[in-house]
């Protein structure tokens, strides 16, 4: 049948056709609640760093797709990537048959990985299935059950992930229990008072009184706190914690869905402390909006795992390498990791000007373009986290045309995940509304 014509077209013609608040209902009686949405708008089309809703309004892309689109909505190579892809094959499962991309992408992705060590790598669909497997390949090479991560960590929806995940609500509510041998200790967090020999003392802690160190396969730790609230692990305290693992034969797992694929101003975020882990887990932009994840690690660590203990059905989907091969070539021919951190300063230097004039910015933080403003308020004599400042924030920016997405322990963190292909006028654009959102809900 002939694209556009028959009952084919008609759920999408009736979708572009209808209302905001009419999806939103046909949306509440057919999906289930668990999944929240933090606008209810509903996008029909969208470029670069720019989005249109179903009733035709323009909005800039703050958020894009939680850290998914670094090279922008729908770019022009990877989108002929996966059309080329398409034309040849979508699916085989590279277990049954493997494929070039496959190996094409692993190579990729093991030469640029920090570290002298040989590197091998695995692909799978999302980003807490690379987590999963991480944890799966360091305890068939440590041998060891337990895995040590972070207040505040956010490292999945999956039943494991979601043990390693440090907060609670929404993520946890009602799930439990988890899985055994999991333990966490306080990230180092400046702006609340949590220091790096704080945090560590807190994990040498947990090996006096919990686990001894002998029994631990893995810390994970993502390098930039995504969900958790954009809080940049100090360099100091990843190299020390190197040097621990190193103490007691414990593999350092760095989790990178959010802050990897040139995020950060590398392709790599751990790049920026000089920190080598075993094993680091990516997803989100490394393929420019197409699903694919992976986990790249010392080669010795890697093939700890017996041939069959790895994989999955759509796991290194043929469509999700060759977008990533594409996205790996637009970071260099476009220069999108000096891009990152030339945007990410901009971004700062701004809400740090801001910050100036509106004490409610108590905190203005980031790493390359991966960045993050923290709102409080006065009370009693204190200074405390404003969760409903940032909540007032975030929909009256989409009011005036502005996708932003809030995050954090206290929710009170707005965090900035435009398009690194993004031009500067349209950041300048999204910035300003920002501060004229701030200064509406100041003055009401």
């Amino acid at each position: 049948m002939p694209e556009g014509k028959g009952s084919a077209a008609k759920p999408h013609a009736q979708a572009a056709a209808t209302s905001n608040a009419n999806l939103l209902a046909r949306r509440n009686q057919a999906v289930a609640r668990g999944v929240a949405t933090m606008h209810n708008l509903f996008a029909d089309r969208a470029e670069n760093a720019e989005i249109w809703d179903v009733e035709g309004k323009r909005y800039i892309d703050f958020a894009g797709g939680i850290g998914v689109l670094n090279t922008g909505h729908r770019h022009a190579k990877v989108m002929a990537a996966v059309r080329a892809q398409m034309d040849r094959f979508t699916h085989t499962c590279f277990q049954v048959m493997p494929y070039e991309p496959y190996v094409e992408l692993a190579e990729r992705l093991n030469a640029l990985a920090p570290g002298a060590a040989a590197k091998k790598t695995l692909f799978l669909t999302t980003g807490a299935e690379a987590v999963e497997n991480a944890v799966k390949i360091a305890r068939a090479h440590t041998g060891r059950p337990g895995i040590i991560a972070f207040n505040g960590g956010y490292h999945g929806r999956t039943m494991m992930t979601l043990g390693l995940t440090g907060k609670v609500a929404p993520y946890k509510l009602a799930f439990g229990p988890f899985p055994g041998e999991i333990y966490h200790a306080p990230f180092p967090i400046e702006v609340h008072g949590i220091s790096v020999d704080q945090s560590l003392a807190a994990v040498n802690n947990l090996f006096k009184c919990d686990i001894e160190p002998g029994r631990v396969a893995a810390i994970i730790v993502e390098p930039v706190q995504g969900e958790g609230g954009f809080y940049v692990a100090p360099f100091d305290f990843l190299r020390r914690l190197r040097a621990l693992c190193d103490e007691h034969g414990i593999l350092l797992i760095a989790d990178e869905v959010q802050a990897g694929a040139a995020r950060t101003g590398k392709v790599f975020a751990m790049e920026h402390s000089g920190v080598v882990p075993d094993l680091t887990t990516l997803a989100k932009s490394i393929a420019g909006g197409f699903p694919i994840s992976a986990v790249v690690g010392r080669a010795d660590v890697m093939d700890s795992v017996a041939p069959g203990g790895l994989g999955g059905t759509y796991a290194g989907s043929p469509l999700g390498c060759a977008a990533a091969l594409a996205v790996l070539d637009v970071f260099e021919e476009e220069g999108l990791l000096q891009r990152s951190l030339d945007m990410g300063a901009a971004m700062m230097s701004r809400l740090r000007s801001m910050a100036t004039r509106m004490p409610c910015i108590g905190d203005v933080r980031g790493l390359g373009a991966m960045v993050a403003m923290e709102l409080f308020k006065e009370q009693d004599g204190k200074r405390v986290p404003d969760a409903d400042l940032t909540r007032k924030l975030v929909v009256l920016a989409a009011e005036r045309g502005l996708i932003l997405l809030s995050c954090g322990m206290y929710g009170n963190t707005v965090r900035i995940l435009v398009p690194i292909t993004a031009a500067d006028e349209l950041v300048d654009e999204g910035m300003s509304i920002i501060e004229g959102c701030l200064e509406t809900l100041l003055a009401t």
